[in-house]
């Protein structure tokens, strides 16, 4: 370099920053570009392959699935078999009537049931009835009736209970009773 002129080197040094500027320019523009797109493309292969992996894994588990929706399916349809369905009137004075004989409670009346909307929880796919019940019996035995009947029908409450002593001489220790029951219904099959 020591040989080249003053100018020379000038030009020989302006051709070498215009080469690394091309570079630079080529560098920059195209191969980084092609490196982000490389990298995105990278990136979208590894959700692919992470996306199989858990279609295959639900499809292994397929099996075990259908098996978890028949017990399911099984159970709610158990449950709903003594469920309020059809003439509502009639389920709920032969429901009262089977239920109470093996208690000393006296229910001369039940009430017309009411069909609405389940006020308990919102998007429910049951409707419900509601109706109210009115008798007589002593404190045990209306205790024991209660619970068992709140027991053997998980669908059914009991609210709005009320009780006072039975007015009258004969009366004794008697309490007279009125509650409103409220039943989930069977949805008919669509």
């Amino acid at each position: 370099m020591k040989k080249l002129s003053k100018e020379k080197r000038n030009q020989l040094a302006a051709v070498a920053l215009a080469i690394l500027a091309v570079l630079g320019g080529i560098y920059f523009g195209l191969i980084r570009r092609q490196y982000a797109s490389l990298e995105t493309i990278h990136k979208a292969k590894r959700d692919a392959d992470a996306k199989l992996v858990n279609i295959k894994k639900t499809i292994t588990s397929t099996p075990g699935i259908s098996k978890e929706l028949g017990a399911a399916s099984a159970a709610i349809g158990e449950l709903e078999s003594d469920m309020a369905a059809g003439d509502l009137y009639s389920w709920t004075f032969n429901t009262l009537r089977k239920f109470r004989q093996s208690y000393h409670v006296d229910i001369p009346e039940v009430g017309q049931p009411i069909n609405g909307e389940v006020d308990l929880l919102p998007s429910f796919p049951y409707k419900q009835i509601r109706f109210t019940v009115s008798g007589s019996g002593y404190y045990h035995d209306l205790g024991h009736f209660i619970a068992d009947f709140e027991n053997n029908f998980p669908h059914v409450r009991l609210v709005n209970l009320m009780v006072e002593p039975m007015a009258g001489t004969d009366a004794g220790e008697k309490l007279m009773f009125r509650m409103d029951i409220v039943a989930l219904v069977k949805p008919n099959p669509s």
